[in-house]
Order: C-alpha cells, then sequence, then structure tokens
C-alpha cells in the first residue's frame, strides 16, 4: 500500500506556531499588521510543515491575479538583477507572483492589454524610463481598468504617480565634487537618454555643480549616451579626437564608464593616470574591472523592496493611489581605483 501525505494546512500551520488561523492568514497576506515576534513563529511553523498558499484559490476569493508586473528595459542589464531578487522575494512574503516585461515594443498600451485586461496582473511595477505613467493611466481611463503603478528610475516621474528612486540630481553633483576635491578643473560628462521630454537628473546634477563651482561646461566635453558600454566607447573616441581633453569623466552609469575606460585604452589612454573616470550605480562588474571603478552606488535591493511594498499597499488599498508617496533613497560614494589626485603641476 503507497502512504501519501497529507498536504499540510493552514490550521497544521496555526496549531505548530500556537496562534490562530486567522494570525497565519495576517503574516502570510498582510506581515506589517503582525507583531516581529509572531511573524517569526508563523514563518518558522510554514518552514516546518512545508504549507504552501493556494494562490490560485485565493485569486478566485478575492478576485485578483496576486500577481505584479514588473516592466525593465534590459533585465540582462546587471543593475536590474538585484532589483528583481528584491522584487520576487518582498511579493513572495506578501502572496504575489511577479511577471517580468523587457521587450515592450514602440506601442506599451497594447503590450499591456494583454496582462492587465485579462487580469494576469494587478499592478505595474516601473523601472523602465521609456515609458510614460501619464500615458499609461491615460490608456488605462480608456480601457475602463485599474492600473496601480509604482514608478523608479533616472528620471523624476509624473508627480501624480508613486515614485521610488535614488536622489540622482545629488548623487551626480556629489560624484563631480569628489572629483574637484582631487584637483580636477577640466571635467566632462557622458549623459544617459532624455525620455519623456523630462530632462536627465544625472545631467542636471553634474551642470549644477560645475556651476557653483564656477568650472566652464565644456559643450565638447558633455557626450550624449545611451546607457551602454557602444556608447562609452564611442564618446571615449570622441574625447580622444579633441586637440584639448578632460583630465576627468563623470559617466552617467557604469555600463558606460566600462564602455570609455576600454574606448580610452583602444587609444592608447590609460585611466586613471591621463582620464579619471567616475560611473554611476556600482553593478557586481564595478569592483572587478580593470581599474575597479569608483562610483555612485545606487541603494538597488531597496529600491526593489520599497517600490514592491508601495505597489502591493495600492493594491490593497492600504495606499490612496489619488494621493502620491515620493520616495528618495541616497546615493553612497564608492571610491576605487579610476580616479585619482592631480599633481602640482595639474597632470
Amino acid at each position: 500500500m503507497v502512504l501519501t501525505r497529507k498536504t499540510p494546512t493552514i490550521q497544521d500551520v496555526a496549531l505548530r506556531a500556537q496562534v490562530s488561523s486567522a494570525t497565519v492568514s495576517r503574516v502570510l497576506s498582510a506581515p506589517e499588521r503582525v507583531s516581529e515576534k509572531t511573524r517569526e513563529r508563523v514563518n518558522a511553523a510554514v518552514r516546518d510543515t512545508g504549507y504552501s498558499i493556494n494562490q490560485a484559490a485565493r485569486s478566485l476569493r478575492m478576485k485578483t491575479a496576486r500577481t505584479l508586473l514588473m516592466v525593465a528595459p534590459n533585465i540582462g542589464n546587471p543593475f536590474y538583477s538585484v532589483i528583481l531578487d528584491a522584487v520576487i522575494d518582498e511579493a513572495q512574503k506578501r502572496g504575489y507572483g511577479v511577471l517580468v516585461g523587457t521587450n515592450i515594443g514602440l506601442d506599451p498600451g497594447r503590450w499591456l492589454t494583454d496582462y492587465l485586461l485579462s487580469t494576469r496582473a494587478d499592478g505595474l511595477l516601473l523601472f523602465h524610463g521609456g515609458l510614460d505613467p501619464e500615458d499609461l493611466h491615460t490608456f488605462a481611463r480608456e480601457e475602463g481598468i485599474s492600473l496601480p503603478v509604482v514608478a523608479s528610475y533616472d528620471e523624476p516621474p509624473a508627480p501624480l504617480v508613486t515614485s521610488v528612486v535614488t536622489d540622482n540630481r545629488a548623487a551626480a553633483a556629489r560624484a563631480v565634487r569628489y572629483l574637484m576635491q582631487l584637483g580636477h578643473t577640466k571635467i566632462g560628462h557622458l549623459a544617459g537618454p532624455v525620455r519623456n521630454n523630462r530632462p536627465n537628473e544625472r545631467l542636471l546634477g553634474f551642470e549644477e555643480a560645475m556651476t557653483a563651482a564656477n568650472l566652464p561646461l565644456n559643450p565638447a566635453w558633455i557626450l550624449p549616451g545611451n546607457y551602454d558600454q557602444p556608447g562609452g566607447i564611442a564618446a571615449a573616441r570622441a574625447i580622444l579626437a579633441l586637440t584639448e581633453r578632460p583630465t576627468a569623466m563623470f559617466c552617467g552609469n557604469d555600463e558606460s564608464a566600462f564602455g570609455f575606460i576600454h574606448g580610452l585604452r583602444e587609444g592608447g589612454v590609460e585611466c586613471p593616470r591621463d582620464i579619471s573616470v567616475i560611473g554611476f550605480d556600482d553593478v557586481g562588474q564595478a569592483e572587478i574591472y580593470h581599474p575597479t571603478l569608483t562610483t555612485m552606488r545606487q541603494p538597488r535591493e531597496d529600491l526593489g523592496r520599497v517600490a514592491t511594498r508601495r505597489l502591493i499597499d495600492i493594491i490593497e488599498k492600504r495606499e490612496t493611489p489619488t494621493d502620491p508617496v515620493h520616495v528618495v533613497l541616497p546615493a553612497e560614494l564608492i571610491i576605487r581605483e579610476s580616479t585619482r589626485a592631480l599633481d602640482s603641476s595639474g597632470r
């Protein structure tokens, strides 16, 4: 005779944790409403019993998908891997799954229809600056659907949308001031893209720091980029073609900084011997690249976790979408080998 193990129930978890079934349900669906000590007991009981939430049954009861849709421009970019892990972990704690979308094409409204009109997702985590939340809300109104959104990217999101962002402008200014502390006055910038007719915050921070220090903004040293390594290589070639070059370069992100350093090296110019380079993000490769990269570290795990909590709170009506919350997280300066102080001769 084959014996089959009984599937553990929420009552089994309650008995193991010595709490009521209602308390177990609160821990699994709204952990912030339960004390940390009780959460630990219930979570331990869940692990010990092997209990798993029946998401299909719960979704039918609540008429929700219990699923979040995370949209990022390129999930292969190492910047988003830490964010994705944090989003998935935080969502699972609240009893939600996560869908990931990257290839959205030129018509995001049409792309989202399959997810939102078919109730495959309850809300949108927007890490893609190419999508305008205001356009998405217009699409939702026209289709007659609810569209909870939390935005998190490098340009300031629409004022009427809850957002969780790094203080990009202040962090960029701090990066530039650090280069000034090293004695650099000839500083260039490899910018990121401008999207949704909103200014690039890191470019604004660069300009503000330079202006405050009465340093010239040389147009030949301010180059457009696309936050990728090919753009960094192209920028390096443009700088190498100049008669007068900057002694330091602030790149809009780490990927473009890697490309810029590589492009310099191709032209026989070394970092930081000839040009210091500072990036933005602090992806994993930054501490093993040669030279190791000085950069502004974004709190990527916090971005993912806080954005996920805010979205679920909106979905579960703990927050009001018409009263958006704007969370700004600080970046940290990480000093490594790609920057150096100028000597007394300015070299």
